[in-house]
């Protein structure tokens, strides 16, 4: 496979059947960590929806981690999903099992079937996002930035090509915002995956500038490209 992970050339996104973007360009590296921001509504989680499958391709090219996004069935969404690591707002944790089962879950339904090979893997993520000695508590048990670890901890168990964080410290205080910001930059660059980081902080990326795509009025800019 190419460096390149993300690579999308003249698309357009709708959502039923009102045009949210159009003439999408835009090309994501290997390793390369980039924030996602534009105004609610603007088309961010748009863009990373039809990244991951859940909204189909009808115009334009578009490629994710080797996988044709024109060509996604039944079959092979999943299959793209192993190469992704999604991160949501809202943790999505199954709340009557423990941070163990929560991942051994993902495992399991990913086709993991040998206990030596689950414990060792959850053990190494657990390790990579600082919660070593936490799968035995409940989700109502952690903080909400322990909570978010849990869910970035999930998002590592199929070694991902890139992750996508949608709006991932939204509903956190600075502080912890920023120890998330920090930990996915960290873990982008010992994973080399790639990670599409959708915010409105904009705090966030004055105190940890990188890379920025903008969506805006139907369309979206990469701030290398332009002037502001």
């Amino acid at each position: 496979m190419s460096n390149i992970i993300v690579r999308l050339q003249d698309v357009n996104i709708k959502q039923g059947t009102q045009e949210v973007l159009n003439g999408v360009n835009l090309r994501i590296n290997a390793g390369e960590f980039t924030y996602l921001i534009g105004k609610t509504g603007s088309g961010k989680s748009s863009l990373l929806k039809t990244l991951y499958g859940a909204l189909p391709l009808t115009h334009g090219r578009g490629e994710v981690a080797g996988y044709d996004l024109a060509k996604l069935d039944r079959n092979t969404i999943p299959l793209l999903r192993r190469k992704l690591g999604i991160v949501f707002q809202d943790f999505n944790l199954l709340n009557d099992r423990s941070v163990f089962d929560n991942l051994q879950f993902t495992l399991k339904a990913t086709g993991w079937s040998k206990r030596p090979e689950i414990q060792a893997r959850i053990e190494t993520v657990l390790q990579q996002v600082g919660l070593v000695g936490q799968g035995s508590k409940m989700p109502h048990q952690l903080s909400g930035g322990e909570q978010q670890r849990v869910v970035i901890a999930r998002a590592l168990l199929n070694t991902p090509a890139i992750i996508l964080a949608d709006e991932p410290t939204g509903n956190l205080d600075p502080e912890t915002s920023d120890e998330i910001l920090l930990l996915m930059r960290n873990l982008s660059k010992q994973n080399n995956a790639a990670v599409l980081f959708a915010t409105h902080d904009y705090r966030i990326l004055e105190n940890f500038p990188a890379r920025i795509i903008r969506c805006l009025n139907g369309r979206i800019f990469d701030d290398q490209e332009i002037s502001l």
